[in-house]
């Protein structure tokens, strides 16, 4: 027994032995290995204490902004706010009863309460009610917020809001609720700009977690993103966006595309396309691609103005000289007119240009300026190059077509070469802005967000003179009379008030299957580029719509001409360009009315006044004291000329039948009002009906016929607007 004890001690004083024989090997180890390598881990203990007291925490900077021109949001950084249940029974406040808080809820989230319930019903100390409880506005939050439920509270969380909803939406692109990646459009582009940069804030803490009384705190400020201001006008944008949504809804087409460009700048006030989205709800995006820049395609007689430029350029086009339309041969290939071939006789080369005749162009480019000659304007023009606008995803330049003897025809008149929206707008800044092509930009500066100070300004850029400004004058008088003389295939875009210089255009599309082209109604993208006023344009407007949906009566420059109406009149008026019209003398021979300014004057006073000199006055408003007015201090008035009020108080409605839109516009403006409307011509039909207030109606409707109103009730309010043009260009390129 003795023995047995005096054995287990020897068995532990050896383990014991062992273990101190092998800690002191492994510190002579170590003191060997520091004497032979000469290096030693030094442990600052002062810095680990540092680190295990010390807690650092986020700050979260914003991400920029993006704004239109006038300093409005189109893009911006918004608190969120996501419902947490908590179902936990220890905590004060806690979900008691699932099925009455889901009742609650289901009415304020939209969703079915029988999912709420079984969510509010889960084993777990706390849970989120899916989709429709995240990423709330405020609004919805605070609906929540009054039901005091038991148990509800919210997580705040930044998100990107796009408060303008389907707003150019191509443009501004998009990024993640939660910012964490910028998708497309200048969101992803410029994001090295826009995207903020984080900092930090660190303290002391004891073993409870708890800061330290009296510890210093260290602060590393947050970096805000910058901010993105456009060339974007939100009232221009907005009409281009609800008119499309009406000629898409009415149409049912494939694709639609509309730009609206500063003449003497380059500067894109407006871009959209069909089909587009909401930002905000990215989830079913249809479309990514922005078919002003990122597409080509046959841009059709649009193309015509270049080569009538190019040929009077040369000093070879002669308007008055006869050729006889119909069909032209080019070596073993025939070219036909677009009315089947048929032509209209002899008829001048001006007349060939307002019926888009493809003859009168081949001829320009195979006989009076030459193949040679027409390339060297093409590419002078620009039609090889992206236009270099800053946006992401533009086409690399033009397809154009120089392979055969036939292509310089082909070409001059807009078929077999492919051009993009963008590069015809960018063209046509030559042509309105006395032969200085301007290069596009969007971006007119960016902004720095946590100084304020400017990190980038854009400025106009003249990226070629290809014609003299003689020229472009000449071709403007040309082009003004495809929209006034009755032969024109331009006369639907006729504006009240306005001088039009444009042309149309009806591109053929290439068959999916067997080569060729498609056939059938409407079954080709038609367009219309125009400028206005047409003696020193301020505006230019390109607008193309893709196979509409068209009625057996129904031409394909209806869609294209309301959206290029709407377009060009919200532009001329909100860059406060003055109608042709109204700087005219009267048909009657009487003198114009000098508008004065009549702000703080008696509304009585003033209307009766201007009635006696001509004038129809209308005062909206039911104060006295005159506040606004729809035509500044200075413009000459004719006789018969609309012209409005506004006084202090509220405003009724009053009777727009048989007003013009432009009219209608005045009168929207100052009751600082919207306008959607249909149709064309004059307003047959109103919403808000007439005597209606137009307190909170932010909206007026109107309905638009072509017939002329009684000119006894319009004193003579112009028609120039109710033509209609009877010919449809289809041009059909035929080859025998």
């Amino acid at each position: 027994m003795e023995a047995d004890k005096q054995n287990v001690i020897s068995r532990r004083a050896l383990i014991i032995l062992m273990i101190f024989a092998a800690a002191i090997l492994i510190m002579f180890s170590r003191f060997a290995y520091i004497q032979a390598s000469k290096e030693v881990q030094e442990v600052d203990l002062e810095d680990l204490l540092e680190r295990r007291w010390t807690q650092t925490m986020e700050i979260d900077g914003e991400r920029g902004s993006i704004l239109d021109r006038t300093g409005e949001v189109l893009a911006e950084e918004i608190p969120s706010y996501t419902i947490v249940a908590v179902l936990d029974d220890s905590q004060s406040s806690y979900v008691e009863d699932p099925a009455y808080t889901a009742s609650q809820l289901a009415e304020v989230l939209e969703v079915d309460p029988a999912f709420l319930e079984a969510q509010l019903s889960r084993e777990s100390h706390q849970v989120e009610l899916g989709p429709a409880a995240k990423n709330m506005s405020f609004e919805k939050m605070r609906r929540v917020e009054e039901l005091e439920l038991s148990g509800i509270v919210f997580r705040e969380d930044p998100r990107r809001y796009y408060p303008m909803q389907t707003f150019a939406s191509h443009v501004i692109g998009y990024t993640e609720r939660d910012m964490s990646e910028a998708r497309m459009g200048l969101e992803n582009s410029l994001n090295e700009y826009l995207q903020d940069e984080p900092g930090e804030i660190s303290y002391q803490q004891d073993g409870r977690a708890i800061p330290l009384a009296g510890a210093e705190e260290r602060i590393k400020e947050p970096v805000n993103g910058s901010d993105v201001s456009l060339t974007i006008d939100s009232r221009i944008q907005t009409a281009m966006e609800q008119t499309m949504n009406q000629v898409d809804e009415l149409y049912e087409l494939e694709r639609m595309m509309a730009v609206a460009a500063h003449a003497e700048t380059g500067e894109i006030l407006a871009m959209s396309n069909r089909p587009s989205f909401n930002p905000n709800e990215y989830e079913d995006i249809e479309n990514f691609t922005n078919y002003v820049i990122s597409s080509r395609f046959e841009p059709g007689s649009t193309m015509k103005i270049f080569t009538l430029a190019a040929a009077i350029e040369e000093g070879v086009y002669d308007g008055d000289e006869e050729f006889l339309s119909g069909s032209y041969e080019i070596f073993d290939r025939r070219i036909h007119d677009h009315n089947n071939g048929e032509g209209w006789g002899d008829i001048t080369f001006d007349e060939g240009v307002q019926r888009s005749s493809n003859v009168a162009f081949s001829k320009i480019a195979m006989e009076i300026l030459g193949p040679e000659k027409l390339y060297e304007y093409v590419t002078a023009f620009g039609f090889r190059e992206p236009t270099g606008i800053d946006l992401p995803n533009e086409v690399n330049g033009g397809d154009v077509a120089e392979t055969y003897p036939i292509d310089a025809a082909t070409t001059a008149f807009g078929q077999a070469t492919s051009v993009s929206p963008m590069q015809q707008v960018k063209a046509a800044t030559a042509i309105a802005n006395d032969g200085k092509m301007m290069s596009p930009y969007i971006v007119s500066a960016i902004t720095d967000g946590t100084t304020g100070e400017p990190v980038y300004e854009a400025s106009p850029e003249v990226a070629g003179e290809p014609i003299s400004p003689e020229t472009a004058a000449e071709v403007r008088e040309i082009m003004e009379t495809v929209v006034t003389e009755e032969a024109g295939t331009g006369r639907a875009y006729a504006i009240d008030g306005f001088d039009v210089a444009g042309k149309t255009g009806t591109a053929q599309i290439p068959a999916e299957e067997g080569g060729g082209y498609m056939a059938g109604h409407g079954k080709n993208i038609f367009s219309f580029i125009g400028m206005a006023p047409a003696e020193d344009p301020e505006v230019i407007v390109y607008v193309a719509v893709d196979r509409p949906e068209l009625e057996p009566t129904q031409l394909g420059n209806e869609p294209v001409s309301m959206i290029f109406r709407q377009v060009m009149e919200q532009s001329l008026q909100y860059l406060n360009i003055a109608p042709t019209e109204e700087s005219q003398i009267d048909s009657e021979g009487g003198t114009e009315i000098i508008i004065e300014d009549y702000s703080g004057e008696q509304a009585s006073d003033v209307s009766e006044n201007l009635l006696s000199e001509g004038l129809q006055v209308y005062v909206l408003g039911d104060g006295e004291e005159i506040v606004a007015q729809s035509a500044e201090e200075g413009l000459a008035l004719a006789h018969g000329t609309k012209f409005f009020l506004r006084t202090e108080g509220e405003a009724v409605m009053p009777d727009m039948s048989g007003w013009s839109l432009r009219a209608v516009q005045q009168a929207a403006a100052l009751l600082d009002m919207q306008v959607e409307a249909e149709g064309q011509g004059f307003a047959v039909d109103q919403r808000p009906e007439p005597g209606n207030s137009t307190q909170g109606a932010g909206t007026i409707r109107v309905l638009l016929d072509m017939d002329e109103p009684d000119q006894d009730e319009e004193n003579n309010e112009s028609d120039e607007d109710a033509g209609e043009n009877d010919e449809e260009e289809d041009e059909t390129f035929f080859m025998d």
